[in-house]
């Protein structure tokens, strides 16, 4: 039972991050990743992106359910998974966290139309609690104000 598109998103990013800037990344998987992920067993929630040594970018906490189907070729569920990025973007990004602390977030999971499993990311800051407080009372006024107009 694969789906036709898939969309695995991370719903608390926007509530949590102010977004400042977007990136589509490539993801290097291994084994049995790319059959759980079509099959929409993946989780990017408390996924965040950090550099190494030598400025490779990799995505944390990414939980990618084992596959059922799999025999001993089957995949560790929480590894560090490699993102593909142009040089010229992944110094531009290495510099903005290093300098400013800005945090890099994935924001959806995606399978494109040539069948490549990819990562949106963004360059995010933190919100404040009081940034949180205004973000709801946004939702709230626009929920109620969908509701009147309903009518």
């Amino acid at each position: 039972m694969i789906q036709k598109t898939i969309q695995i998103l991370n719903k608390r990013a926007k509530f949590e991050y102010e977004i400042l800037d977007k990136y589509e990344a490539g993801i290097v998987l291994v084994g049995t990743e790319i059959k759980s992920i079509r099959l929409g067993k993946a989780s990017i929630a408390e996924s965040f992106c950090e550099f190494n040594e030598r400025g490779e970018l990799f995505v944390i906490n990414m939980t990618i359910e084992t596959y059922a189907f799999g025999t001993y070729y089957n995949h560790r569920p929480k590894s560090e998974r490699k993102l593909l990025l142009q040089k010229k973007e992944l110094r531009k990004l290495n510099k903005e966290v290093k300098n400013s602390g800005l945090t890099i977030v994935p924001l959806r999971l995606f399978i494109n139309d040539k069948g490549l499993a990819k990562v949106e990311i963004a360059l995010v800051r933190g919100k404040k609690l009081y940034d949180k407080r205004e973000t709801i009372k946004d939702r709230d006024n626009k929920r109620t104000l969908d509701r009147l107009t309903k009518r």
